[in-house]
């Protein structure tokens, strides 16, 4: 669920702030002047989007938490039921076991009185046979010999004691059979109807088993949800933290803007111009956009760029070797060394001057002027603005001439400045440091 990127494709910032989505956010400092204003409205804009997907995002992780929750407990009732399924199998299984060994008993039972039953049922039925012959045949009465005759009556005596007994017998034997019989019905029908039971509790316990299975799948599918949502929580947390830097970032920016116009307003209307602080010289002059001085010359005093490396050898004001003073300084440099403009300014002047080798005036603003000289190649042209930090050319490998004569050890080249506040000379010792406040921007 990548929503983060497309949520966000929808707030652009304009110029240098613009941005795709999955780019990283704008560096404040690389953003124009003139837009950040329009760069911070973009930025908020898409902070307060960022938050709503944030407020979105959280109620999709505490539904996904819910539904897990509700999930589980389900998962637990259905495990309990699926024990308690597993137990009434368990005993329908021995219900059904102990029905089937009575069964069996009854059935030996069953085959034992019926092997009885065979064996009365010969007996009476060869007693019935006599029975039924001498009924069929009785002797006749005037041709009996008198012992013959009571013998006869002896038998028929013993025929009818023996006879109702064995009626009776019979009688008891077939009324067992048939409660046997009807027992043995009740016991298949008893034992039919818990099979029937242990089938229905079996495909519960299957059902019960599916269902957990289908909930666990499901948990497992809400807990890989809830980890998507969790990492998209925290991408867009991430995302909220970088467009509130941007945004603090931008701030900082438009307040140290709005000091410098405020400044250079003061400085144009001659007015007391007040030092800037460092945080608001760095924003003020990280402004790679800039046509015009970023700052009024005079409230960067202390933080200008040093022009070239190296150690000063002539103060101001020190005797020039021809009868007068120094107007600026000196800074010993070395063969090929690159010389940055200290200032913001514009190139009113370049080209070779007297003895001075090749020369550049810079026009700082605000009846600023500033003088070096003692170049060898300048790669700017007349007319150009140039930031503070710019390259302006490199040094060549000799002294100038005119520091010569004050100076006639000198071996390597040397830079003279010159700092001028409405034509006169001031002592430029103070105006800048030798760390630059920025870096360098080169000859772009």
């Amino acid at each position: 669920m990548a929503l983060a990127c497309a949520l966000l494709a929808a707030a652009m910032l304009p110029a240098a702030a613009q941005e795709q989505p999955g780019e990283a956010l704008p560096n404040p400092e690389d953003i124009a002047n003139s837009d950040l204003d329009t760069a911070t409205q973009s930025a908020n804009a898409n902070l307060q989007e960022v938050q709503a997907e944030i407020d979105l995002n959280a109620g999709r992780i505490e539904e996904i938490r819910a539904e897990i929750e509700a999930l589980d407990g389900d998962a637990a009732r259905l495990s309990a039921e699926l024990v308690a399924a597993g137990r009434r199998v368990d005993l329908a299984a021995e219900d059904v076991r102990v029905i089937e060994e009575r069964l069996e008993a009854l059935f030996a039972e069953e085959r034992g009185i019926r092997a009885r039953l065979d064996g009365h049922d010969r007996s009476i039925s060869g007693l019935l046979a006599s029975l039924q012959r001498i009924s069929a045949n009785p002797p006749p009465a005037m041709i009996v010999n008198p012992s013959d005759a009571v013998g006869s009556a002896r038998a028929a005596m013993l025929l009818g004691s023996v006879l109702p007994q064995l009626q009776d017998s019979a009688a008891e034997v077939t009324e067992d059979l048939e409660a046997l019989q009807a027992l043995k019905s009740d016991v298949e029908a008893e034992a039919q109807e818990l099979s029937a039971n242990l089938q229905t509790l079996r495909e519960e316990r299957l059902r019960i088993s599916t269902i957990i299975q289908a909930r666990t799948r499901g948990m497992e599918w809400l807990s890989e949800d809830l980890l998507v949502e969790q990492a998209e929580a925290q991408a867009l947390a991430d995302r909220a933290t970088s467009l509130e830097q941007l945004i603090a970032g931008l701030e900082t920016r438009i307040a140290a803007v709005t000091a410098a116009d405020a400044a250079t307003r003061a400085a144009n209307a001659g007015q007391t111009v007040p030092p800037l602080d460092v945080e608001t010289l760095r924003i003020a002059f990280s402004d790679a956009t800039r046509t015009e001085p970023a700052v009024p010359l005079v409230s960067a005093r202390g933080f200008l760029a040093q022009p070239v490396s190296g150690e000063s050898f002539l103060p101001y004001g020190a005797a020039d070797g021809y009868g007068g003073t120094a107007q600026g300084i000196a800074i010993a440099a070395e063969p090929g060394d690159e010389v940055v403009t200290p200032a913001d300014g514009w190139v009113v002047y370049k080209g070779p001057f007297l003895n001075y080798g090749q020369i550049i005036i810079l026009n700082a603003g605000q009846d600023y002027m500033i003088v070096l000289a003692g170049l060898n190649r300048i790669d700017v042209d007349e007319g150009q603005f140039v930031r503070m930090g710019q390259s302006l050319g490199t040094m060549g490998e000799s002294p100038i001439g005119h520091l010569l004569a004050a100076n006639p050890d000198l071996t390597g080249p040397t830079l003279y400045v010159e700092l001028r506040e409405g034509g006169i000379p001031i002592d430029p010792e103070g105006w800048w440091r030798a760390e630059p406040l920025i870096a360098e921007s080169g000859t772009s």
